[in-house]
């Protein structure tokens, strides 16, 4: 890839005449003390006077990936080419563009794409367009829905977790304003009173922990509960779709029916979700964890490849990877270890399903489907001594009447 990275570099340089090496070296220099604090104990590795081989550093990848996303929204200079090709390798860059510990300070990719750029388009609109097929599903109208200044964004990863926030939650690049404090409001009254009667009323309320008592789809199924599908899943972003304001974590629940936005299972799909949760979990300032909340539900929802079918066959789940099994076990992966938010994002859901699930006639429901027509074989030896009973009792019915 240091290969790639010098040849977009120098792609970078010829977009603007009076733009070499230098002079960008001497912008970056500028951002320097700003962009160390991003690092943790960047100074033993450039230190003893080599700063400036960390603005070299941030120089090379930063124009790799500012002209590599230009390349997806097809400003390549004129009469060139992309310089990667092959499906595969993009493939394979997005995925290790979205790794937490890849990142760069997105005020160094904005600086650089501002010094260099022709068009009226924001930078992070050029980012979400890139990303969007690398997503199981993302809300088509949010991609057009730029807000937040550049300087305040941390890195691509937080553009593309706020890409996929749901509708409506005031999603917002530089946080959430109903999160943050009014002037002369205190965040703690002093000195801290603590109630441990309250607590333990808490306690009682939170005992049950809906989601941890979430049976599998499979099991949800015998107990009478449906799914369907919401949504559609998009490979292009295009006038058609820009509308669905679907997003990935639209599941809802009523009436006996759950319903789950469709989402794509390809190879990238862990490594992206597992990049994502890791965002939500070592940021202190993400304060709605979606894809955390949104991966414990599903791992409850499939334990295995029959889940993975059910979902399948309903439309829910387009599984590119081939094997169910497979897919099952990402989810499995993805929700070992994980700790879900405080507010946990389906908790009413769960709680309405769990309900279900536990009156007598739902267990006796579940039970009897469980014990009589799990599996076709079963179903079939169920049916034929249904009828055979039938059969007897119309003729000991006849014979009864025969004799009067």
């Amino acid at each position: 890839m240091e290969k790639y990275k010098l040849h977009y570099r120098q792609r970078f340089l010829r977009r603007k005449e009076r733009i070499d090496l230098e002079s960008c070296i001497r912008e970056l220099e500028e951002l320097q003390d700003e962009a160390l604090k991003c690092y943790d104990d960047i100074d033993q590795h450039f230190n003893n006077g080599s700063s400036r081989k960390f603005v070299e550093m941030l120089l090379l990848d930063g124009c790799f990936v500012v002209e590599y996303i230009r390349e997806f929204c097809k400003m390549v200079p004129e009469g060139e080419d992309k310089i990667i090709k092959a499906a595969w390798m993009e493939v394979l860059v997005d995925r290790d563009l979205l790794l937490l510990e890849n990142q760069l300070p997105f005020f160094i990719l904005a600086k650089l794409h501002e010094m260099t750029t022709d068009h009226d388009v924001p930078f992070i609109e050029m980012v979400k367009y890139n990303f969007a097929t690398s997503l199981p599903k993302v809300t088509p109208k949010f991609i057009k829905k730029t807000d937040g200044n550049a300087k305040e964004v941390k890195h691509l990863l937080q553009v593309i977790h706020v890409c996929c926030c749901p509708p409506g939650m005031n999603a917002s690049l530089t946080g959430n304003a109903s999160n943050k404090l009014k002037n002369g409001e205190k965040s703690f009254n002093w000195p801290l009173q603590l109630s441990w009667s309250n607590k333990k009323q808490q306690i009682e309320d939170d005992d049950d922990i809906w989601h941890d008592r979430m049976r599998c789809a499979t099991e949800l199924g015998e107990a009478g509960i449906e799914f369907s599908k919401a949504g559609k899943i998009y490979r292009r972003l295009n006038k058609d779709n820009e509308e669905d304001c679907i997003s990935l974590f639209d599941i809802k629940y009523d009436k006996e029916l759950i319903e789950i936005p469709c989402f794509e299972v390809v190879d990238s799909t862990e490594t992206v979700l597992r990049n994502l949760i890791a965002y939500e979990q070592h940021s202190i300032d993400v304060h709605h964890k979606y894809f955390t909340d949104y991966v414990i539900l599903m791992d409850r929802l499939i334990n295995s490849d029959k889940d993975v079918k059910l979902f399948r066959l309903k439309g829910i789940i387009r599984n590119r990877i081939g094997d169910d099994n497979e897919a099952a076990s990402i989810f499995n992966r993805l929700g070992e270890g994980v700790i879900p938010s405080t507010q946990f994002y389906y908790k009413e859901a769960c709680k309405k399903v769990v309900e279900h699930c536990e009156k007598p006639w739902s267990e006796r429901k579940a039970s009897f489907w469980h014990n009589y027509f799990n599996g076709p074989w079963v179903g079939l030896s169920t049916a034929a001594a249904v009828i055979l009973l039938s059969l007897t009792v119309m003729q000991t019915v006849l014979t009864f009447i025969s004799t009067l």
